[in-house]
């Protein structure tokens, strides 16, 4: 005879956890092993160059998959995912000129920049401006700047790569007894008793010592064997979950049709009451537990999401201003309630909802109006105007294609290729591997909003989500491990990528080039090892209570670098004429119009990461205009650069 379903069902969901789980144990120890192996090859060589530049000797796939995996960040796994999810088709446009990064970026900067900085023995970019320009104070502001940024960055990707991991342990049985403990160990101590929760913690922990030893221990071979390694992980992931996503929601018309017919949930707050008065304990409701409101006639229930954790204490049956979630397409509610019934979803039948106030999106929630998620700007909870108006979409051309060549973290891959074939071959690969990864990412989250409706309080984690849903639909769990790995390995590269650079400046660029000229090769390496390892410690520590706008953080770090460093190094490889004045000007100008822009968004709309917009345009293009402009002018204004300098850099030798 055989068991009831309701039974069957934890039994088969933890045994695809650990399938899953065992998978993404796997991949993890073949980057150990990789972390292992250019350990010992950084023992043959010169420490400085092989450990943050890898002896500058990239062939075509290493650099290109190095390069693109780094671009790849948790960006691209997490926060653009969610995007695609809350606003719909728009984000194709949003997204669509990352297939010609690689050209602007490699292109427009590659093989000058390569040959400054071998021309110049630079390992840094702080080096390269320094030496560019013979400027101990450039060298040390754009130090300021790229661990300003990179800190903030890194603590956005912390959080990401936290979440990814807890998605993939949710269910296994040995992961929610260690945080069942480590709940209890961290009682009554503050920060850590106020973050996201003891699973999160768990797994930023997880996550943060693995990444930091590895970074720590290979240096830049271990980041791009690895970088080489996740890139391939990635693209794979992505082509695998594109059929499964297309099958299972039956083909992108019936996705789009669907999509036609929703409208945006309301997000509000609620009281929750209890059936129960008396009770001896407390009574705790997850986040993501469903709710109903029966209807009076009958039909379809209102249905709303808890959208963080809520606890209603021993002899009390409420709890007041509780954040909720209301779905409000049919389609949808007809979904929740499906996978409700067949176990894949929590509704609390004890509890009841009174007191709803509602907060209805700024655009897309109109009466009548349907069709938001297929059709620009998208809808949008916070601006009048849509997600994506057309000056935003241009503006995010130029973020995209052309800031893109403002990165720090690119142009160090850009000073460690090894010839000019080995760029024109990698600006080829690296284009059509984007082609491979954002289109079908657009594709796949568009069936997500179909298929898992109700995500909008915690869309961070929809790739993760998707990815086990999709795998346990087939019976394949196991292969969750795989495609989680691919979120997983993208946040790595850009973590170990940014750990790198931030210690690379700290070591060579403020204690060697400013402090100790003279410091050993010992006792460089032992502070590359130290930094490295407190960067990841810092920034770790950073992510136990982190911003909840993951993706705004990345928009907001990638610009403001290239607002700051974009105009002063295009001129500082092409124009001869350009002096120190003017590449600091224009580094602190673009930094300054950029910052000011966001702080202005403060007081404007009531959030740092929602920027004041002139005439509708992303902050990026006011920093770009401003910064290339103050370089040129001041550069006019000032003397010109010695002329020995000029000639070491522009002169041809024979």
């Amino acid at each position: 005879m055989s068991a009831p379903l309701p039974h069957i069902l934890p039994v088969l969901a933890q045994a695809s956890s650990n399938a899953a789980l065992i998978t993404f144990l796997i991949y993890t120890l073949a980057v150990f092993g990789l972390a292992a192996a250019s350990n010992i090859l950084l023992r043959k060589k010169s420490f400085l160059s092989e450990y943050f530049l890898g002896s500058r000797s990239l062939g075509v796939w290493a650099f290109a998959l190095t390069f693109a995996a780094t671009s790849s960040s948790g960006g691209s796994f997490t926060g653009f995912p969610s995007k695609i999810y809350t606003h719909g088709w728009v984000l194709a446009l949003w997204i669509g000129s990352y297939m010609v990064v690689p050209i602007c970026t490699m292109g427009l900067l590659g093989k000058r920049l390569n040959q400054i900085a071998r021309i110049s023995g630079s390992i840094t970019v702080p080096d390269v401006i320094r030496d560019r320009f013979l400027s101990a104070k450039l060298g040390l502001l754009a130090v300021s700047l790229i661990v300003f940024f990179m800190s903030f960055n890194l603590v956005a990707q912390f959080k990401a790569g936290s979440l990814i991991l807890q998605t993939l342990l949710n269910g296994v049985e040995p992961f929610s007894k260690s945080a069942v403990w480590f709940g209890q160990q961290i009682q009554g101590i503050g920060f850590l008793e106020n973050s996201l929760g003891p699973e999160y913690l768990l797994c930023l922990f997880t996550f943060g010592l693995a990444v930091i030893i590895y970074t720590t221990y290979g240096g830049f071979r271990a980041v791009v064997w690895t970088d080489v390694m996740q890139g391939v992980v990635m693209v794979v992931g992505v082509l695998i979950l594109l059929p499964l996503a297309i099958s299972q929601v039956g083909g992108m018309d019936n996705a789009t049709r669907q999509m036609a017919e929703m409208s945006p949930p309301r997000r509000g707050r609620a009281t929750l009451l209890l059936a129960e008065s008396e009770r001896p304990a407390q009574h705790v409701v997850p986040m993501g537990t469903w709710v109903t409101v029966p209807n009076p006639d009958g039909n379809r229930p209102q249905l709303l999401r808890v959208i963080t954790t809520t606890v209603i204490p021993p002899e009390q049956n409420r709890a007041e201003d509780v954040a909720v979630l209301e779905i409000v397409t049919p389609g949808d509610i007809d979904t929740v309630l499906s996978r409700v019934k067949a176990g894949h979803e929590q509704l609390d039948d004890q509890l009841s909802v009174v007191d709803i106030a509602h907060e209805p999106y700024e655009y897309g929630t109109e009466p009548d109006r349907k069709g938001v998620y297929v059709t620009g700007p998208g809808p949008s909870p916070s601006s009048q105007h849509g997600f994506l108006p057309l000056s935003l979409a241009i503006s995010f051309f130029f973020m995209w294609a052309i800031s893109g060549s403002g990165q720090p973290s690119n142009m160090v891959r850009l000073m460690a290729f090894k010839d000019s074939t080995t760029l024109r071959r990698a600006i080829f690969t690296v284009a059509i591997y984007y082609t491979m990864i954002y289109f079908p990412l657009v594709l796949i989250f568009c069936c997500a909003r179909v298929l898992m409706p109700g995500m909008e309080a915690e869309s961070d984690r929809i790739m993760p989500a998707m990815a086990r849903f999709l795998t346990e639909n087939i019976g394949w769990g196991w292969l969750a491990g795989l495609l989680v790995a691919a979120p997983f390995a993208a946040v790595m590269s850009t973590v170990d990528s940014f750990l790198l650079m931030i210690s690379s400046a700290l070591v060579r660029d403020i204690y060697q080039r400013n402090i100790n000229p003279e410091a050993s090769e010992r006792i460089i390496k032992r502070l590359s090892y130290l930094f490295t390892l407190l960067v990841g410690s810092a920034a770790m520590l950073g992510a136990v209570n982190p911003p909840d706008f993951l993706q705004d953080i990345i928009v907001y770090t990638g610009s403001g670098l290239a607002a700051s460093f974009l105009g002063p190094m295009v001129f500082a490889l092409y124009w001869p004429r350009v002096n120190t004045a003017g590449a600091m000007s224009g580094m602190i100008a673009g930094f300054t119009a950029h910052l000011s822009m966001y702080f202005t968004g403060m007081f404007v709309n009531g959030s740092f990461f929602r920027p004041y917009r002139f005439m509708n345009f992303d902050p990026i293009i006011v920093g770009l205009v401003v910064s290339f402009t103050m370089v040129v002018v001041v550069t006019k204004l000032t003397p010109p650069p010695s002329e020995k300098l000029v000639r070491k850099f522009f002169c041809k030798s024979k």
